[in-house]
């Protein structure tokens, strides 16, 4: 029996757990356990506690996958597989330029694969064209922190000085869906009566503000600006405001005041819904320090996500509660490491260490740790969304890596025509992905616990990821595949494969950075240290205490203002929101192949209120159809009073006919380039005699494996496992 103490492959709460793996092979082979840590103490969730199953999953890749004349998907191998990968990058540039050959990167990756993704895009390649799915969850966080504190770190504090809060602003995040352990820090401020949690849904988070312990403030889709507009209005006309804070601390409240004027409370309510009673109460108590405000991707994945997130810090600087004991702002990162994905290279405008890649100090740093002319950086590419629409035009071969963008991307029938309009289609990946079907080329990784490695969670602290357990005999490390594609290219600089080795160069890379991790390692993690970047020569749990990041140590108030979207989709009376289910997880690519989990959420459900439903004839457990200008989806109906009658709710984990994304639209924040997810008008109506469709476990396209030495023919990519049953619930 070997055991690794490592973390969880799913959020960015990254949960501490302890993996065993017995030698011996059989249905319990590897386990997992919860390890006390701060951030989880000693739980996980229903996602944490059945990820081992995956590992030994009998739909894992094991070997690399070629598309053969006739259409079907043939296992190779591994230098045939890399010698095609060279050749269509080489080709590529040689007949379109650098710029037709891109990267699409993932914010699971550890920092060591997100770091050499983006060394590997601008120097292996030449390409400016890299970009990542962070885009679709954190840019409109990230932009508004960057503009306001001079930094972006998701929680600038760590999450247990949650735990002696009297108030909490939760906006735009289900937390007891996405990360259930995070809820026994909410338990100080629900004791207190001050868990205020902003959401059109009737959430499991909302629930936890019933029985006295909070208040749920039901706002339209779209409104959680104009709230927190109101919100600030009702802080400086009551005076609330701290002045004395703004005036040493912030500049720009003058404008600040004039922006929010015209956001009076009974124009607040009208617009969002909430009562009048509601909004005063909610700024009173967080006037009443001890105040925490945090953002989801509820309020960020629109159009105006950048300006909401803006609003919500405003409304916190306002307060006084940024970089104070006992209170702040922060927003909560989603993917597993979403914080450090955006840090060393993976997002088009940025170099390590969250440089900008126009900046020529940046560039010459970089370019003397890689061992190249800065002038052969590339410039700046271009953002995620805008990169899938260049796919078959000017981007001519991709490579997806961490990524399942047949799911996640916005307007997914769109971005499947494209992908199957490039002349290359390279995907790595453990299962055959939506997005891995359609490859020309795909290449077999590692999970989470077969690898080494660092990732960074929301709280900016940096934690290792251990190995526990030795990958399947075919599977190779990004970074393995990153360095035989590099030598065949004849690229630059030097491309190591060993994990610890990686982390000392991004170390090196993002010294002086914003995201300074040059005083860490692989060694010095493994002491246990508590590590929050930036971490030069000790650890910076709180970077805000006594100053911001811009030059002049201020805070900026940055005024924003609320205009309604413009219409789309003609006859469409309903807003859809999108969000998760508990147990499922992003695009579903891992947990709609847990076998427990599957069978608790085997369906996509369309949640509606009971008197829209009755208004379009609609019965609970009937089959609808939900339709727009772009596509349509079909999913079961539930009636329930848990959601707004103006509003309808979809989870986004699903593929095929059930995938919510078909629905939404490629239209994005100008500042973030975020799309807008949780605002899409929909039209709704029950499918007359439907059949029940089929709810497949995973991706049914059957993969035929082609003879080679040793090799018996099989179909891969459609069995099911079996698990026994785990704890239930949510495990906190």
């Amino acid at each position: 029996m070997s055991s690794a103490d490592t973390h969880c492959p799913y959020c960015a709460l990254q949960c501490a757990m302890t993996v065993s793996h017995a030698s011996s092979t059989g249905e319990k082979a590897t386990t997992v356990t919860g390890r006390d840590f701060p951030t989880n103490r000693g739980g996980l969730c229903a996602k944490g506690w059945t990820s081992a199953e995956l590992l030994a999953s009998p739909q894992r890749l094991r070997m690399p996958l070629l598309r053969q004349p006739d259409g079907t998907l043939a296992e190779t191998t591994w230098d045939e597989a890399l010698d095609a990968v060279a050749l269509a990058f080489r080709e590529t540039k040689a007949t379109h330029g650098p710029d037709a050959n891109a990267i699409f990167g993932g914010g699971g990756l550890t920092n060591e694969k997100a770091y050499q993704l983006g060394k590997f895009a601008r120097v292996a390649l030449g390409t400016s064209r890299i970009d990542y799915n962070g885009r679709f969850c954190m840019s409109s966080a990230a932009a508004a922190s960057n503009r306001a504190f001079g930094m972006d770190r998701g929680l600038p504090f760590p999450v247990t000085d949650l735990d002696d809060a009297s108030t909490i602003l939760l906006l735009g995040s289900n937390v007891a869906a996405t990360m259930p352990p995070f809820l026994a820090h909410l338990a100080g401020a629900r004791a207190a009566g001050g868990l205020i949690v902003v959401d059109p849904r009737r959430s499991a988070t909302a629930r936890l503000t019933e029985d006295g312990a909070g208040t749920h403030l039901q706002a339209a889709p779209g409104t959680d600006l104009p709230l927190l507009l109101g919100l600030t209005h009702i802080a400086i006309a009551e005076g609330l405001a701290d002045r004395a804070y703004m005036e040493v601390r912030t500049s720009g409240f003058d404008a600040l005041r004039r922006s929010v004027a015209q956001w009076w409370p009974e124009r607040t309510a009208s617009t969002t819904g909430v009562p009048v009673a509601d909004l005063r109460a909610a700024a009173r108590r967080l006037a009443a320090r001890r105040a925490f405000i945090l953002t989801g991707r509820g309020v960020e994945q629109h159009v105006d996500g950048t300006a909401t997130a803006t609003a919500a810090i405003n409304l916190a600087l306002v307060l006084g509660l940024v970089g104070r004991e006992g209170s702040g702002y922060g927003t909560l990162t989603g993917q597993g490491n979403g914080q450090g994905g955006r840090e060393h290279g993976q997002k088009a405008d940025q170099l390590p260490g969250y440089r900008s890649i126009r900046d020529p100090d940046a560039r010459r740093h970089v370019a003397g740790v890689w061992g190249i002319d800065p002038d052969e950086i590339p410039d700046a590419g271009i953002p995620a969304t805008a990169l899938l629409g260049e796919l078959g035009g000017p981007v001519k071969t991709l490579l997806v890596a961490g990524s399942n963008v047949v799911v996640s991307a916005p307007d997914v029938d769109a971005v499947r025509a494209r992908l199957n309009a490039l002349d290359t289609l390279i995907v790595c990946d453990f299962f055959l992905s939506e997005t891995a079907e359609l490859a020309d080329i795909v290449l077999p990784v590692l999970q989470w616990a077969e690898e080494e490695g660092t990732m960074t969670s929301l709280e900016g602290r940096v934690i290792r990821r251990r190995r526990a357990l030795p990958g399947p005999d075919g599977a190779r490390s990004e970074l393995w595949i990153m360095a035989e594609i590099a030598r065949r290219l004849g690229a630059a600089s030097t491309w190591s494969i060993d994990p610890a080795e990686v982390f000392d160069e991004l170390a090196r890379a993002s010294e002086g950075g914003i995201a300074d991790y040059s005083g860490l390692s692989h060694a010095l993690l493994d002491t246990g240290i508590e590590a929050y970047w930036p971490f030069r020569s000790e650890s910076t749990p709180r970077p805000f205490t006594r100053r911001f990041a811009h030059a002049d140590g201020r805070a900026r108030l940055v005024p924003v203002e609320a205009t309604p979207p413009a219409p789309t989709d003609r006859g469409a009376d309903l807003t859809l929101t999108t969000g998760r289910y508990l147990q499922q997880y992003q695009s579903g690519t891992q947990t709609r192949r847990a076998t427990e989990l599957h069978a608790a959420r085997p369906e996509a459900r369309l949640e509606i209120h009971p008197a829209t439903a009755s208004r379009l004839g609609i019965r609970d457990g009937v089959l609808v159809a939900v339709s727009n200008e772009r596509g349509t989806v079909r999913a079961r109906a539930s009636v329930t009073t848990d959601i707004r009658h103006d509003t309808v709710f979809l989870p986004f984990h699903y593929a095929g006919d059930e995938c919510a994304n078909r629905l939404t639209e490629a239209i994005v924040d100008p500042t973030s380039a975020m799309p807008e997810f949780k605002r899409t008008r929909v039209r709704v109506e029950a499918i007359p005699d439907a059949v029940t469709p089929a709810t497949p476990h995973a991706a049914a396209t059957p993969v035929v494996v082609a003879e080679h030495p040793g090799v018996a023919p099989a179909l891969v990519g459609v069995a099911q496992t079996r698990m026994p049953s785990t704890q239930e619930g949510t495990h906190v």
